[in-house]
C-alpha cells in the first residue's frame, strides 16, 4: 500500500527520509508559528517588578477591604459607541462623584488600550464615547469624590457584534 503512494512497489530509504522530513518539518513549522504568535501578541507582563508589588500587597489588600466595606456596586454597559457606568450604594441609591475615569482595553493585549473621562449623563450614571470592537474588554473604573478615598473596580464586558 505504501509503495502505491510513492509510485513504486518498494519502500526505500529515500521514502523513509522523505516521511521523516515531512513529519518533523510539519512539527517544527507549527512550533515556530505558535512561538511567533505567542511572542507577538501579549507579553504576559502583569506588573513591572513582582518584588516591589509583593511589598505593597498588605497596603493594596487593606485598600480593597475598605472599598468593599462601602458596599458600592457598579453596572457597566456599552451601546451605540458609548461606554457608561452606573454606581449605587448599599441601599441602591445612585452615587455621585467628582470625577470618574475608565481605563479600557483587551484583557490580553495593550494595543487597543484607552483612558476615558466619564461625564455625568442625563439619564444618570457616567459615560463617555469610544469605539469598542466586538469581543471581550476589561475596564478599570476609578471614582473620586471629595473627602473620600478613591474607589476602584475592574470589570469585564462583552461587546456584541453589530447586526
Amino acid at each position: 500500500m505504501i509503495g502505491r503512494l510513492f509510485g513504486t512497489t518498494q519502500f526505500t530509504g529515500r521514502h523513509m527520509a522523505a516521511v521523516m522530513v515531512l513529519f518533523f518539518g510539519t512539527i517544527i513549522a507549527v512550533n515556530f508559528t505558535m512561538a511567533f504568535l505567542a511572542t507577538s501578541t501579549w507579553s504576559g507582563l502583569v506588573v513591572g517588578n513582582s518584588y516591589v508589588e509583593s511589598q505593597r500587597f498588605n497596603t493594596v489588600t487593606a485598600t480593597r477591604e475598605r472599598q468593599a466595606a462601602r458596599g458600592w456596586s457598579i453596572d457597566t454597559r456599552y451601546a451605540d459607541g458609548r461606554f457608561a457606568v452606573a454606581l449605587a450604594d448599599r441601599e441602591g441609591r445612585a452615587v455621585g462623584a467628582d470625577s470618574v475615569t475608565a481605563a479600557i482595553g483587551r484583557p490580553a493585549s495593550a494595543q487597543q488600550d484607552r483612558t476615558l473621562t466619564l461625564l455625568p449623563l442625563r439619564e444618570g450614571g457616567f459615560g463617555g464615547d469610544t469605539d469598542l470592537a466586538p469581543g471581550l474588554w476589561e475596564a478599570d473604573v476609578i471614582v473620586e469624590t471629595a473627602g473620600k478615598e478613591r474607589w476602584e473596580k475592574r470589570v469585564r464586558l462583552h461587546v456584541e457584534a453589530h447586526r
